[in-house]
């Protein structure tokens, strides 16, 4: 009986290290890995390329993060892929430089907003990120705004650093221009944000056609808190050569290892815009 007893516990072990065995294993974290995504729907950016290109060197040089590039939506989700494909659990942040409507299924859309806002994760969006998922509230809800218009198209545009003292934007002039294409945003609330840059509201064409913000609040870059998770994003990014300047490698360097929690945590609370009338 004893002997029955042995050969029934030998074989439930042997049971149970082959089902073991059978599962993949998820190979051991070394680094934090960023998503970016430069999938397209609406207006095609010459620069979604460089923007890929630089969250990838940015990561690789600083040895932060690991860069997973896509110009699909596969991996947003929980859903178990096959093969080798990776999905949500796989990462700690999602960069995106997208445009339009996005073909997510309501699971993908739970699923990305849970590994922000319940999960923690960072999301980082480079300009046309507002110009994304208009259809959907909670994605602007979660971003802070959407695209309204460029009123002044590529220009030499006055930005003034609102926070001077934040990591992310502390290596600037506290005034300083620079070419590239600015948004105007609706649906956009300061009180929900830090606004860390913003247009010299003073040194621009407000006659120009389609300003529609009465208020003179031009935002260039933000930080904001989304539940548990966290958010950073500029509108800097529509030139290559926006892309290419150290200073914004910086502030981008700065933003996503802020996002993927890497060293110590920003001010995100709202400030006051600075008066400059």
């Amino acid at each position: 009986m004893k002997r029955c007893s042995l050969w029934i516990a030998l074989i439930a072990l042997f049971a149970l290290v082959s089902v073991s065995v059978a599962q993949p294993q998820r190979p051991p974290r070394t680094k934090k890995r960023v998503m970016a995504v430069g999938m397209t729907v609406g207006f095609y950016h010459d620069s979604t390329t460089e923007a890929l290109v630089t969250v990838e060197k940015l990561g690789r040089e600083s040895g932060l993060w690991d860069t997973y590039i896509y110009t699909d939506i596969e991996a947003i989700t929980k859903e178990r892929q096959k093969g080798n494909k990776k999905n949500l659990d796989d990462f700690d942040a999602i960069f995106f430089m997208t445009t339009g409507e996005l073909p997510f299924t309501e699971e993908q859309k739970k699923s990305f907003l849970a590994f922000i806002h319940d999960e923690g994760k960072g999301f980082i969006g480079a300009h046309c990120a507002t110009d994304t998922f208009y259809q959907w509230a909670e994605y602007g809800e979660m971003l802070g705004g959407y695209f309204d218009h460029h009123p002044w198209n590529t220009f030499d545009a006055p930005i003034v650093v609102e926070d001077p003292t934040h990591p992310m934007v502390k290596h600037f002039p506290k005034e300083f221009t620079l070419k590239d294409e600015i948004y105007q945003f609706k649906d956009y609330n300061r009180d929900k944000m830090r606004v860390l840059m913003a247009l010299d509201a003073k040194k621009l064409d407000l006659t120009k056609q389609n300003v529609k913000r009465a208020d003179r609040d031009f935002a260039v870059s933000w930080v904001k808190r989304y539940g548990e998770g966290r958010v950073f994003y500029s509108t800097l990014g529509h030139t290559i050569e926006s892309w290419r300047d150290p200073r914004v490698q910086k502030m981008w360097l700065e933003g996503i290892r802020w996002a993927l929690k890497i060293g110590p945590d920003v001010p995100t609370g709202p400030i006051a815009k600075p008066s400059s009338e």
